[in-house]
């Protein structure tokens, strides 16, 4: 999608604070953290939200959550971390491409929101 802020950064034409990428997703740096550490983990393939992924979207998606272990371990999130998936208006998403926040370095808070 040609205008979707998400897949201009994961393509590289727009730069980002880049922490990890393979050839399913791109983690960056949030520009507008919420905790000392806050990244956003963004699939290279353009899907608006949790809504719209599909069967074929599967392995992907769990190659995605797999590999948050693995940059929670690079960020050195070791007394735990927050894994965050907004969804729609009402969810909070406010980029239409499905992301994933990753939050740490600081005790979160419940409920949320």
């Amino acid at each position: 999608m040609s205008d979707c802020i998400f897949c201009k950064i994961a393509s590289g034409e727009i730069p980002a604070k880049i922490v990890f990428e393979d050839d399913v997703f791109v983690c960056f740096h949030d520009l507008e953290p919420q905790a000392p550490v806050h990244v956003l983990i963004v699939p290279k393939f353009h899907v608006k939200s949790l809504d719209d992924l599909s069967k074929q979207d599967e392995q992907k998606m769990g190659h995605i959550m797999v590999s948050i272990k693995k940059i929670a371990e690079l960020l050195e999130l070791k007394e735990g971390y927050r894994a965050v998936i907004n969804t729609g208006e009402d969810g909070g998403q406010t980029v239409e491409h499905l992301h994933i926040h990753l939050m740490g370095k600081r005790k979160m808070n419940w409920p949320a929101g």
